[in-house]
């Protein structure tokens, strides 16, 4: 993690550098992009800090929980605002948006080639492989970690299909079955929009669970609930409308994946809870 982190870091302050530390943004006409468009943006970068879930998801293994996880969150989130801020600065102020999005996953390493050469540019796709591959490998464990305390919870049904071992490594299978086929189907980009989509949705349906269940149970503030469901329901609109111009395919493939998830869930959990409140009414 030190590595990828001073890596990623290095490299975004040698792209600074060979702009000549200028801030400013190498494209000059930005009016075209507009509110909506900078607003549909912030779904990407809520998405971008979402690795923090993965402290949580590993909270039983974390040494005094209940003091440790904050910190850890806190210090996780200074550190990839560090790093982005880096990167976005090296990249906007060495390439024009034309160029970046001509180089797509690769910016950086264009950013940073006047500075380091051809061997720099080599260096940062390794480092980028190797950032993403561990942050693929993190998230896919995280998941199925929390996937199987929800088997364990009776909130998702489960089936071994043969397989021997713990819950989490069935778990395990699953995800990477599934992460698989969707990169077969889809690219990053789309991968990435999927991920926004559902991002966005889960983490204003967990605000609003909190509001009405249990916000006095753990002293949350009714108000912050509130707005972050405002702001998670701007960007969610924003990056909708933005989808809808630019790929209204992935728009109604997300409505389809959580419309499909919500009903699921509706049918399993309303099986599951019937008899216990059968039971509670006697």
């Amino acid at each position: 993690a030190a590595i990828k982190i001073g890596g990623i870091g290095l490299f975004g302050i040698a792209a600074i550098w060979s702009s000549g530390f200028q801030f400013s943004a190498a494209t000059s006409d930005t009016q075209s992009y507009g509110v909506t468009g900078f607003i549909a943006s912030v779904a990407f970068a809520i998405l971008a800090f979402k690795g923090f879930t993965t402290i949580t998801n590993s909270g039983s293994e974390i040494t005094e929980p209940n003091r440790n996880v904050g910190r850890a969150i806190v210090i996780s989130i200074a550190i990839c605002v560090a790093v982005y801020l880096l990167v976005a600065f090296g990249v906007g102020s060495s390439l024009t948006i034309d160029e970046i999005v001509a180089a797509r996953d690769y910016s950086l390493a264009e950013a940073a080639e006047p500075a380091l050469g051809q061997t720099g540019f080599f260096l940062t796709v390794i480092l980028a492989a190797v950032a993403t591959a561990s942050g693929v490998l993190a998230s896919v464990f995280a998941v199925s970690r929390m996937l199987a305390m929800l088997t364990d919870m009776k909130m998702i049904p489960h089936r071994h299909f043969g397989m021997s071992g713990p819950i989490q490594r069935h778990t395990l299978v699953y995800t990477v079955v599934i992460a698989s086929t969707l990169a077969v189907f889809f690219d990053l980009g789309r991968i990435a929009s999927l991920g926004a989509f559902f991002y966005l949705v889960m983490d204003m349906a967990v605000h609003w669970g909190v509001f009405r269940y249990r916000r006095e149970e753990i002293g949350a503030s009714g108000f912050v609930l509130l707005l972050a469901l405002a702001f998670d329901s701007v960007v969610l609109v924003a990056f909708t409308m933005m989808k809808l111009r630019s790929d209204p395919l992935i728009v109604l493939y997300a409505l389809g994946g959580i419309t499909a998830v919500f009903i699921f869930e509706r049918i399993y959990l309303s099986r599951w809870l019937a008899p216990q409140e059968v039971a509670h009414d006697h």
